[in-house]
């Protein structure tokens, strides 16, 4: 428990009567049992008065950033996220009717939690707050409604449920399984009750049905301990020192703690926006630098210089992970000379990246963290301003700019760095050094310290190769044992170990043989149970009966996307699972009691087939309790997942490789959403152990393997293509492919 939340703990109990003076209204226990489920229609209509359109301008005063908020006060207090509303801009409050809404003051903001609480004149107006709720009592699985204004549609609904709680940056989030775009920003998530349980802040990066909310406890917190700000502040905080900068072409640039930052599009072409320096200049040679950090290095953001105050200047910036030397002779892209682009193992992806332009009589001289780089006698421009710029929709953050005849260099020196890495590895250990043990680390503060964070820096990724070199050391065993175990009897090999094998390239502790001997005890409970009988019918239902009504074996209904849900270990441990792993189980336990089931993969669901000789065979969902399934209700499944008719191959026995493959796709695909090109990388090599032919799963496992630095190994996959020959695949993009890899650097 955070101390935050700890002290929301400690406060509660006075939280109705802190409430009740603010005005906000909080759900009561008592009533909240009498409360009857509204539908969606119902809470959209109810609360519509209380949700409010948030807007801020771009530089022309032109309506620009759209969010959402909505009403928790009758006094004024609408809540929406802070960074709908940002810092140092006027903010704007539209209701639904289209009456706008005088903002007075920042009532309260958190940069942590990303919330904020504006209050508004309410001389003229009458606000119906929403009902708050309580974020932590709200169960996974359940129905809510969010109210926002996605992508500029003002004021519109989208259903789904609570799919999880995930902690992001040390705060605690609803997970959302609907679709949440831009603009619905600060919305409510609203139960059936019409109670509010979050705060809408961020949509999914890997898939659309998916967003976060703050829980709305955080900001029950907030409304007890306000820092009110008033608007007039609110405006100048952050800006920009216009005594020495001068922004060009939009975007929004601002100040904190000494550095600048800059987001947004610049109106420029290529969302082009500069921050200029009022800076009077040393004479020519001198140089100008700055710290720049970007927060997605598909972006590009960095220096500028010689600038005449308008479309002309030189840049030198990362873009895309490289270097850049541009000419920017004018508005658009084709009065852009791109001199010279390269990359650098000097730069540092994600983490600040110190660029130092030299200006010489006759050259440019480009470094990145001390390292020249590009040099060029391009001599179009001579004189101008220095500055920053930044392009496309990139956010960025500088610090230490400046300019001088000479700054000094950052760089050390090797023999420097080598004297320093001596006086590091003479120090005694933690528990034994006094302060006197630093002093010849202390008289040269700037060298020590640069030597010693590169050192660490070094050993970190020492570390963090060495574990990966681990896993992967881990998931060839899993994939050695998984060829050994299908290779010998591919029609009949035992399934749950392939899935127990499956479970341990994520969870490698697991005692694959333990599992396998409590399930022969499982196994022989239900065969006591029987006695002897080998009829299929009576030890179906004897299977039943003790899977599902004896040990509370069930589908999962709340986190059916938990990744436990296909480790078979934790189904077999937590009793919960997928229809496949829940399958699985099912089949091997009557396989060792004599019972003849097969797999069926339905589209979106699977499903077992009993085989019955002399008799009908039997479809049954074991998801759901091991129900029997007439073809009528085969076919609503498949109508309801595929949106088309059954047909037979659907009802075919899936074969037991395409069974584990099926659970191998399952794991990928959550490893997907999660963009963890590591996990994804350890599901491919066992999906290929399984079926060696698996060309789709051969290139995306050479894709993954060149993406994650692992070069050689990918263009052996290629290889494997260019000798087998695989039909259906064009051999020349393969080759092209394979040059394209040898040209990188290893």
């Amino acid at each position: 428990m955070t101390p935050l939340i700890r002290k929301g703990v400690l406060l509660f109990a006075g939280a109705l009567v802190i409430a009740a003076a603010q005005n906000v209204v909080v759900a009561n226990g008592d009533e909240e049992a009498s409360k009857q489920p509204l539908s969606v229609e119902e809470i959209a209509k109810t609360t519509r008065g209380s949700i409010v359109v948030v807007t801020v301008p771009d530089r022309e005063g032109k309506e620009k950033h759209l969010g959402t908020g909505f009403v928790v006060s009758d006094t004024g207090l609408i809540a929406t996220n802070l960074h709908v509303v940002g810092q140092g801009r006027p903010i704007s409050v539209r209701t639904a009717d289209k009456k706008l809404l005088p903002v007075t003051a920042v009532h309260a903001s958190d940069r942590n939690l990303d919330l904020a609480l504006l209050q508004i004149d309410v001389s003229d107006v009458k606000l119906q707050p929403l009902e708050l709720g309580n974020s932590d009592e709200i169960s996974d699985g359940t129905p809510v409604v969010v109210m926002g204004n996605p992508l500029g549609l003002e004021h519109s609904v989208v259903s789904g449920v609570i799919s999880g709680r995930r902690e992001m940056e040390g705060r605690k989030m609803l997970q959302l399984a609907m679709p949440i775009e831009p603009g619905n920003s600060g919305g409510p998530v609203v139960d059936r009750q019409g109670r509010v349980h979050g705060v809408v802040t961020m949509k999914s990066l890997v898939t659309k049905n998916l967003g976060f909310a703050v829980e709305i406890n955080y900001l029950k917190s907030l409304i007890e301990r306000p820092n009110p700000v008033p608007i007039e502040r609110w405006l100048t905080i952050g800006q920009i020192d216009h005594r020495r900068w001068t922004t060009l072409f939009g975007a929004h640039w601002h100040q904190r703690g000494g550095r600048i930052y800059v987001d947004g599009m610049g109106e420029g072409f290529g969302g082009r926006s500069l921050c200029l320096s009022a800076m009077e200049l040393p004479d020519v040679p001198f140089e100008v630098a700055v710290s720049v950090r970007l927060n997605d290095e598909a972006g590009a953001a960095g220096l500028v210089f010689h600038a005449d105050g308008g479309d002309r200047h030189y840049g030198f910036y990362p873009s895309n992970g490289r270097l850049r030397l541009s000419r920017f002779d004018g508005a658009n892209v084709f009065t852009w000379q791109v001199l010279r682009e390269l990359p650098s193992e000097h730069y540092q992806a994600g983490d600040w990246n110190y660029l130092k332009v030299r200006i010489e009589e006759d050259r440019l001289k480009c470094y990145v963290n001390g390292h020249l780089l590009i040099e060029s006698d391009d001599q179009v421009f001579r004189s101008g301003k220095i500055g920053l710029a930044k392009f496309r929709d990139t956010q960025a953050e500088f610090k230490h700019f400046q300019a001088a005849q000479e700054i000094p260099s950052r760089e050390v020196s090797t023999e420097d760095a080598s004297r320093i890495d001596r006086l590091v590895a003479q120090l005694p250990p933690m528990k034994e050094r006094v302060p006197a043990d630093l002093e010849p680390l202390v008289k040269e503060p700037a060298r020590s310290v640069i030597v010693i964070r590169e050192k660490a820096k070094a050993l970190e990724e020492q570390v963090k190769e060495l574990r990966r070199v681990a896993r992967d050391v881990h998931a060839h065993q899993i994939a050695e044992q998984l060829t050994i175990l299908v290779s010998e009897n591919p029609d009949g090999f035992d399934l749950l170990r392939a899935a127990l094998l499956i479970s341990q390239l994520d969870e490698e502790d697991i005692d694959v043989q333990g599992y396998l001997d409590h399930v022969d005890l499982m196994a022989s409970a239900i065969r006591d149970e029987v006695q002897g009988s080998t009829d299929p019918v009576e030890l179906r239902v004897a299977l039943n009966e003790y899977l599902f009504r004896t040990n509370g074996y069930h589908g999962s209904r709340f986190d059916y996307y938990h990744a436990a849900n296909s480790y078979m270990n934790r189904v077999i441990d937590d009793r919960v699972g997928l229809p496949i792993t829940l399958s699985v189980l099912y089949m091997e336990l009557g396989r060792r009691i004599g019972l003849d089931l097969q797999g069926v993969g339905l589209p979106g669901h699977f499903i077992v087939k009993q085989v019955i000789a002399d008799g009908e065979d039997q479809l049954i969902d074991v998801f759901n309790d091991a129900k029997i399934l007439t073809r009528e209700d085969a076919a609503q499944i498949v109508q309801d997942f595929g949106g088309r008719k059954l047909v037979d191959e659907d009802l075919v026995i899936s074969p037991r490789t395409g069974i584990a493959m099926r659970m191998l796709m399952n794991l990928r695909g959550l490893a997907e959403r999660k963009s963890d090109n590591e996990a994804i990388l350890r599901y491919l090599e066992a999906m290929i152990a399984i079926d060696p032919e698996a060309v789709a799963e051969r290139g995306m496992r050479a894709l993954i393997r060149f993406n994650t630095g692992r070069r050689n190994a990918a263009i052996a996959d290629l290889d494997w293509f260019l000798q087998h020959e695989p039909a259906g695949l064009d051999l020349d993009r393969i080759r092209e492919m394979k040059q394209y890899f040898l040209s990188r650097p290893p």
